[in-house]
């Protein structure tokens, strides 16, 4: 997980792979580490990845993004000075495993960072958010600053495995993803009255966590109705103990949808739900926002030039959206032209230790990135040279 002793480790051993390139390493305000290969113009093509993780996850997400951009990185520096800037940033914070607020660092860069919204945020030791960013040298009034590392941005891309079946079923390795679906994801504290487990008649309770379990199996008819996903990934009760009625269960809910309008009435269905679960059961409800995103389209242009990669590499390739969240939604409205390119998930397993992708698959994901950044270089050299068609 992120801000974590391991993590840290991750990243000097990851820092150790880059020692030997003509490269330049900076940690910006917001903990983001940057390997830069300087090109003939400062303009530069970004490759994104994170090495964070989250509890019992598996071993591709996040760092095969980042690794394989690493091995473009050192053909580009084979072959001399390349003709634009070529930087392959590791974010921080991607999943958010730890304060369930993701994309912490790419946000950051982005500018949807508010830190009075997240310094008070805790993990479930009690550590608050902003604490665990200074034990690892960030101040979080300043990592805004590292919106500059955008500057001269000209495009984003990002390589991730699918964490889906939609490949392994279609019988293919790659895909050019066209953007990623609205998130709406909230911390919900149903209060009651704890009490004795043995004395208090059934009649005589106030039970949250009653209403917090009729509340899980409302979000999932809400997601099915809705033609989205719901899911309730944390339920914690206190005082937990197996003698008492809980005074309060706090769960956090994720609601997704690839289209606005669906999401929106998804949201305001769960939190209707809550209030008629609250009331019969007797209890208080609160909503507290930790994350929402809207829908985000990726570039047409690069989504195409994604597809063509793919192709050369692989034969055929297929386009779709993005369930889980990635780094390059927030590069995405920052503005920067932005694509990724999906890699198979074996039986669509992701965020477990089973998360796996055939080593074939693999090596087809790397050669379809390295072509994916040699084609994003002639594209932006074309619309710098005012080749408005950026063929």
């Amino acid at each position: 997980m992120a801000w974590t002793d391991t993590w840290a480790e991750a990243r000097e051993w990851y820092a150790s792979l880059v020692q030997e390139l003509p490269v330049v390493v900076e940690r910006d305000e917001a903990g983001n580490i940057w390997t830069t290969l300087p090109g003939e113009q400062p303009e530069a093509v970004i490759v994104g990845g994170h090495l964070d993780s989250v509890p019992g996850g598996g071993w591709l997400d996040g760092s095969l993004n980042l690794l394989a951009g690493l091995e473009s990185l050192r053909r580009l520096a084979s072959l001399g000075t390349p003709p634009l800037t070529v930087r392959l940033v590791d974010w921080a914070d991607e999943e958010g495993a730890r304060f369930g607020r993701s994309l912490i660092g790419s946000s950051a860069c982005s500018g949807n960072f508010d830190p009075d919204e997240l310094r008070d945020m805790t993990d479930r030791d009690g550590t608050r958010l902003e604490d665990a960013l200074a034990a690892h040298g960030v101040a979080i009034d300043r990592a805004r600053a590292a919106r500059n590392q955008l500057d001269t941005a000209v495009a984003s891309l990002e390589l991730h495995i699918e964490q889906g079946p939609v490949l392994e079923r279609l019988g293919l390795p790659l895909a050019a993803v066209v953007g990623t679906t609205g998130i709406e994801r909230h911390r919900v504290c149903f209060r009651g009255q704890s009490a004795h487990a043995g004395s208090t008649p059934m009649e005589d309770r106030r039970d949250p966590t009653a209403a917090a379990a009729r509340f899980l199996l409302a979000i999932r008819d809400i997601a099915r109705r809705g033609g989205g996903v719901g899911t309730v990934g944390r339920v914690v009760t206190e005082p937990g103990i197996v003698t008492a009625v809980a005074g309060r269960c706090t769960v956090e809910v994720d609601q997704r949808h690839v289209n606005a309008e669906p999401l929106a009435a998804m949201h305001e269905e769960a939190r209707r739900a809550s209030q008629e679960l609250a009331t019969e059961e007797r209890v208080d409800v609160e909503w507290e926002e930790i994350l929402r995103l809207a829908p985000t389209k990726f570039d047409s242009e690069l989504v195409a030039l994604c597809d063509k990669a793919i192709k050369e590499v692989a034969g055929r390739s297929h386009r779709m959206p993005s369930g889980p969240g990635h780094d390059a939604i927030e590069t995405a409205r920052a503005g920067i032209p932005t694509a990724m390119m999906f890699v198979q998930s074996l039986r669509g397993l992701s965020h477990a230790k089973e998360e796996d992708t055939r080593e074939e698959d693999i090596e087809l994901s790397v050669r379809a990135l390295d072509r994916l950044i040699d084609l994003t270089i002639d594209w932006a050299l074309a619309a710098r040279a005012g080749d408005t068609s950026r063929s």
